[in-house]
């Protein structure tokens, strides 16, 4: 096979889905390749990305190619990671498990018996492997979030949030302290509120200090600075690669070939991926009709609270520390902003109630006239990543909205994704209990509670955990994938991410999709070499991926 193939196993994209595939794949065994789209980032980066906006921002386009990208489409505004280690270099390491209304949700139910026993071995797995821990720090952001859970009826839900942090020894480098010493050396965390322009302490236990570290020891190699434009099978059996360089349009890279491919570039690349092999390549033809559909925003919803005092300071502690459920589907987080931040003040505007989007807009350009001072100052604010408490606000909720692809005026008449409503109404972009819980912390902190303008004006959502679009399913009829995660008509091609999951989490869905990896690893088939020396590909059978001894 090696022979034939540049990869036994390539894999599209270097998050959660492909880390996690890419270590449990090479220790199967399997010669394994990670392409990734975004560069490979180091402290130095990091610490630019804290301060700048500029050294944050992927916008290769304009010049800027930093890790964090923001996309917005005609009814969402999405946020997610680019970059070696993907979403986990600028998330908050928050990881929670989801409730029971993910696992018995009708839409994927009917494929497993029993979907949280089967998970769970998987996320005691990816527990260990993301060293979760329950942040001890508390600080005045994490008490006014406490008392806003007291005066909505929901003080016995507020608790610390569980994390992928070292909170030990922040002084100074401390070895490897979950891997018997065989991980990388670590330092605890300095309680810097900056873990979403990634860690340049070293501190959050990003995917470069677990899954992928011990996955290029192992073998697997990382390439940055490519970007897949296609898939096209070939006659022989496997898959052939079609790159380019992200940005230098004078820079081409040769394709690459692999017995099987693992396509994990998240929901909106994965989607865009398969999009444009089905729609505009034509390479992938058999890709079902179904692609694009059931895409979730886990509900989600931002809501911000700007303290009056310009002395407070709310930016001591981890991005995220603490939590509370305002009611059994709605699950609310603080969060503390960086420095690089501060431009999202200009898209803050008064709250506002209403669920009409129509009136909410009126409403909202209303009250700038009314009280323009109050609008405005904001804008002004000294201090202002300081004394701003963001909360995040995500429901499980039965919504979804769905992609297209063509040619689109938001990406200048380029290739891309288009948004449209689907099943339960557009995904939220109001949502009453968040407005209460913002009220309920500028009560208790003497601050200003406020919307996203794209939200209040737009009545677009905002989420930062897109999920679906290439989801589960029994059939191509109604999905994209098996619940082996195997693209339906085309043998070996998979999607492990959060493009697969067809059911709102309801929490950030890092540790599922994690789990979720793990699971589709645990069952792939071990590469066996037989007494001649000859590589024997161990095929799987319909229903579960069977590993195979030697003979």
């Amino acid at each position: 096979m090696s022979a034939e193939f540049d990869y036994d196993v390539l894999i599209v994209g270097s998050g959660f889905g492909g880390s996690v595939s890419a270590l449990r794949l090479a220790q199967k065994g399997w010669k394994v390749g990670v392409l990734e789209m975004g560069r490979r980032l180091t402290p130095e980066d990091f610490e630019a990305a804290a301060v700048s906006n500029t050294a944050l921002s992927w916008m290769p386009a304009l010049g800027m190619k930093g890790f964090f990208a923001q996309e917005v489409f005609r009814h969402v505004a999405i946020l997610r990671g680019v970059g070696v280690g993907g979403g986990s270099n600028v998330y908050g390491a928050v990881l929670l498990e989801p409730k029971e209304a993910f696992y018995q949700d009708p839409a994927w139910s009917g494929l497993n018996a029993d979907w949280r026993a089967e998970l769970a071995p998987h996320y005691v797995t990816a527990r260990r492997m993301l060293g979760i821990s329950d942040n001890p720090y508390r600080g005045i952001q994490d008490q006014w979030l406490e008392q806003a859970a007291e005066r909505l009826g929901a003080a016995h839900t507020f608790g610390s949030v569980p994390q992928g942090i070292f909170f030990g020894f922040p002084e100074g480098v401390t070895p490897d302290p979950y891997f018997n010493g065989q991980g990388p050396d670590r330092q605890g965390c300095t309680q810097c509120g900056r873990c979403f322009t990634g860690c340049a302490y070293g501190a959050k236990n990003s995917l470069d200090k677990n899954y992928l570290y011990f996955a290029e020891r192992d073998g697997v190699k990382v390439m940055p600075e490519r970007k897949v434009t296609h898939i096209e099978p070939l006659s022989e059996g496997g898959y052939r690669l079609h790159l380019d360089h992200p940005w230098e349009k004078g820079q081409s890279y040769a394709p690459l070939t692999a017995r099987r491919v693992i396509l994990a570039a998240g929901a909106l690349g994965t989607q865009e991926l398969l999009f444009a092999s089905r729609d505009r390549y034509r390479t992938l033809p058999k890709v079902s009709p179904a692609l694009g559909e059931h895409v979730r925003t886990n509900s989600e919803a931002l809501v911000g609270i700007l303290a009056r005092d310009p002395e407070v300071d709310v930016t001591k502690g981890a991005a995220i520390s603490t939590h509370f459920y305002a009611d059994d589907k709605t699950h609310l987080t603080q969060n503390r902003l960086p420095p690089s931040y501060s431009l999202m003040k200009f898209y803050m505007v008064p709250m506002v109630d209403d669920a009409n989007p129509v009136r909410r807009a009126a409403l909202t350009l209303w009250a700038y006239l009314r009280h323009p001072f109050n609008a405005f100052r904001v804008y002004f604010a000294r201090n202002w990543h300081k004394r701003t408490t963001y909360l995040t606000v995500m429901q499980q909720a039965d919504n979804e909205m769905r992609f297209r692809y063509g040619r689109t005026l938001l990406r200048g008449f380029r290739f891309g994704l288009k948004s449209e409503p689907a099943k339960g109404g557009r995904t939220p972009s109001y949502l009453p209990q968040a407005n209460a819980a913002a009220r309920a912390v500028a009560e208790v902190s003497n601050g200003i509670p406020q919307n996203m303008i794209v939200e209040s004006l737009g009545n677009m959502s905002v989420t930062a955990h897109i999920l679906g679009g290439a989801v589960m399913a029994a059939s191509p009829d109604n999905g994209v994938i098996d619940s082996n995660h195997e693209v339906f008509g085309y043998p070996g091609l998979f999607v492990v991410d959060g493009a697969a999951i067809p059911a709102n989490v309801g929490v950030n869905p890092s540790l599922t999709i994690t789990a979720m990896a793990e699971r589709f690893a645990a069952g792939f088939p071990l590469r066996v070499v037989t007494s001649a020396a000859a590589v024997v590909d161990a095929e799987r059978d319909l229903t579960r991926f069977m590993p195979v001894v030697t003979v």
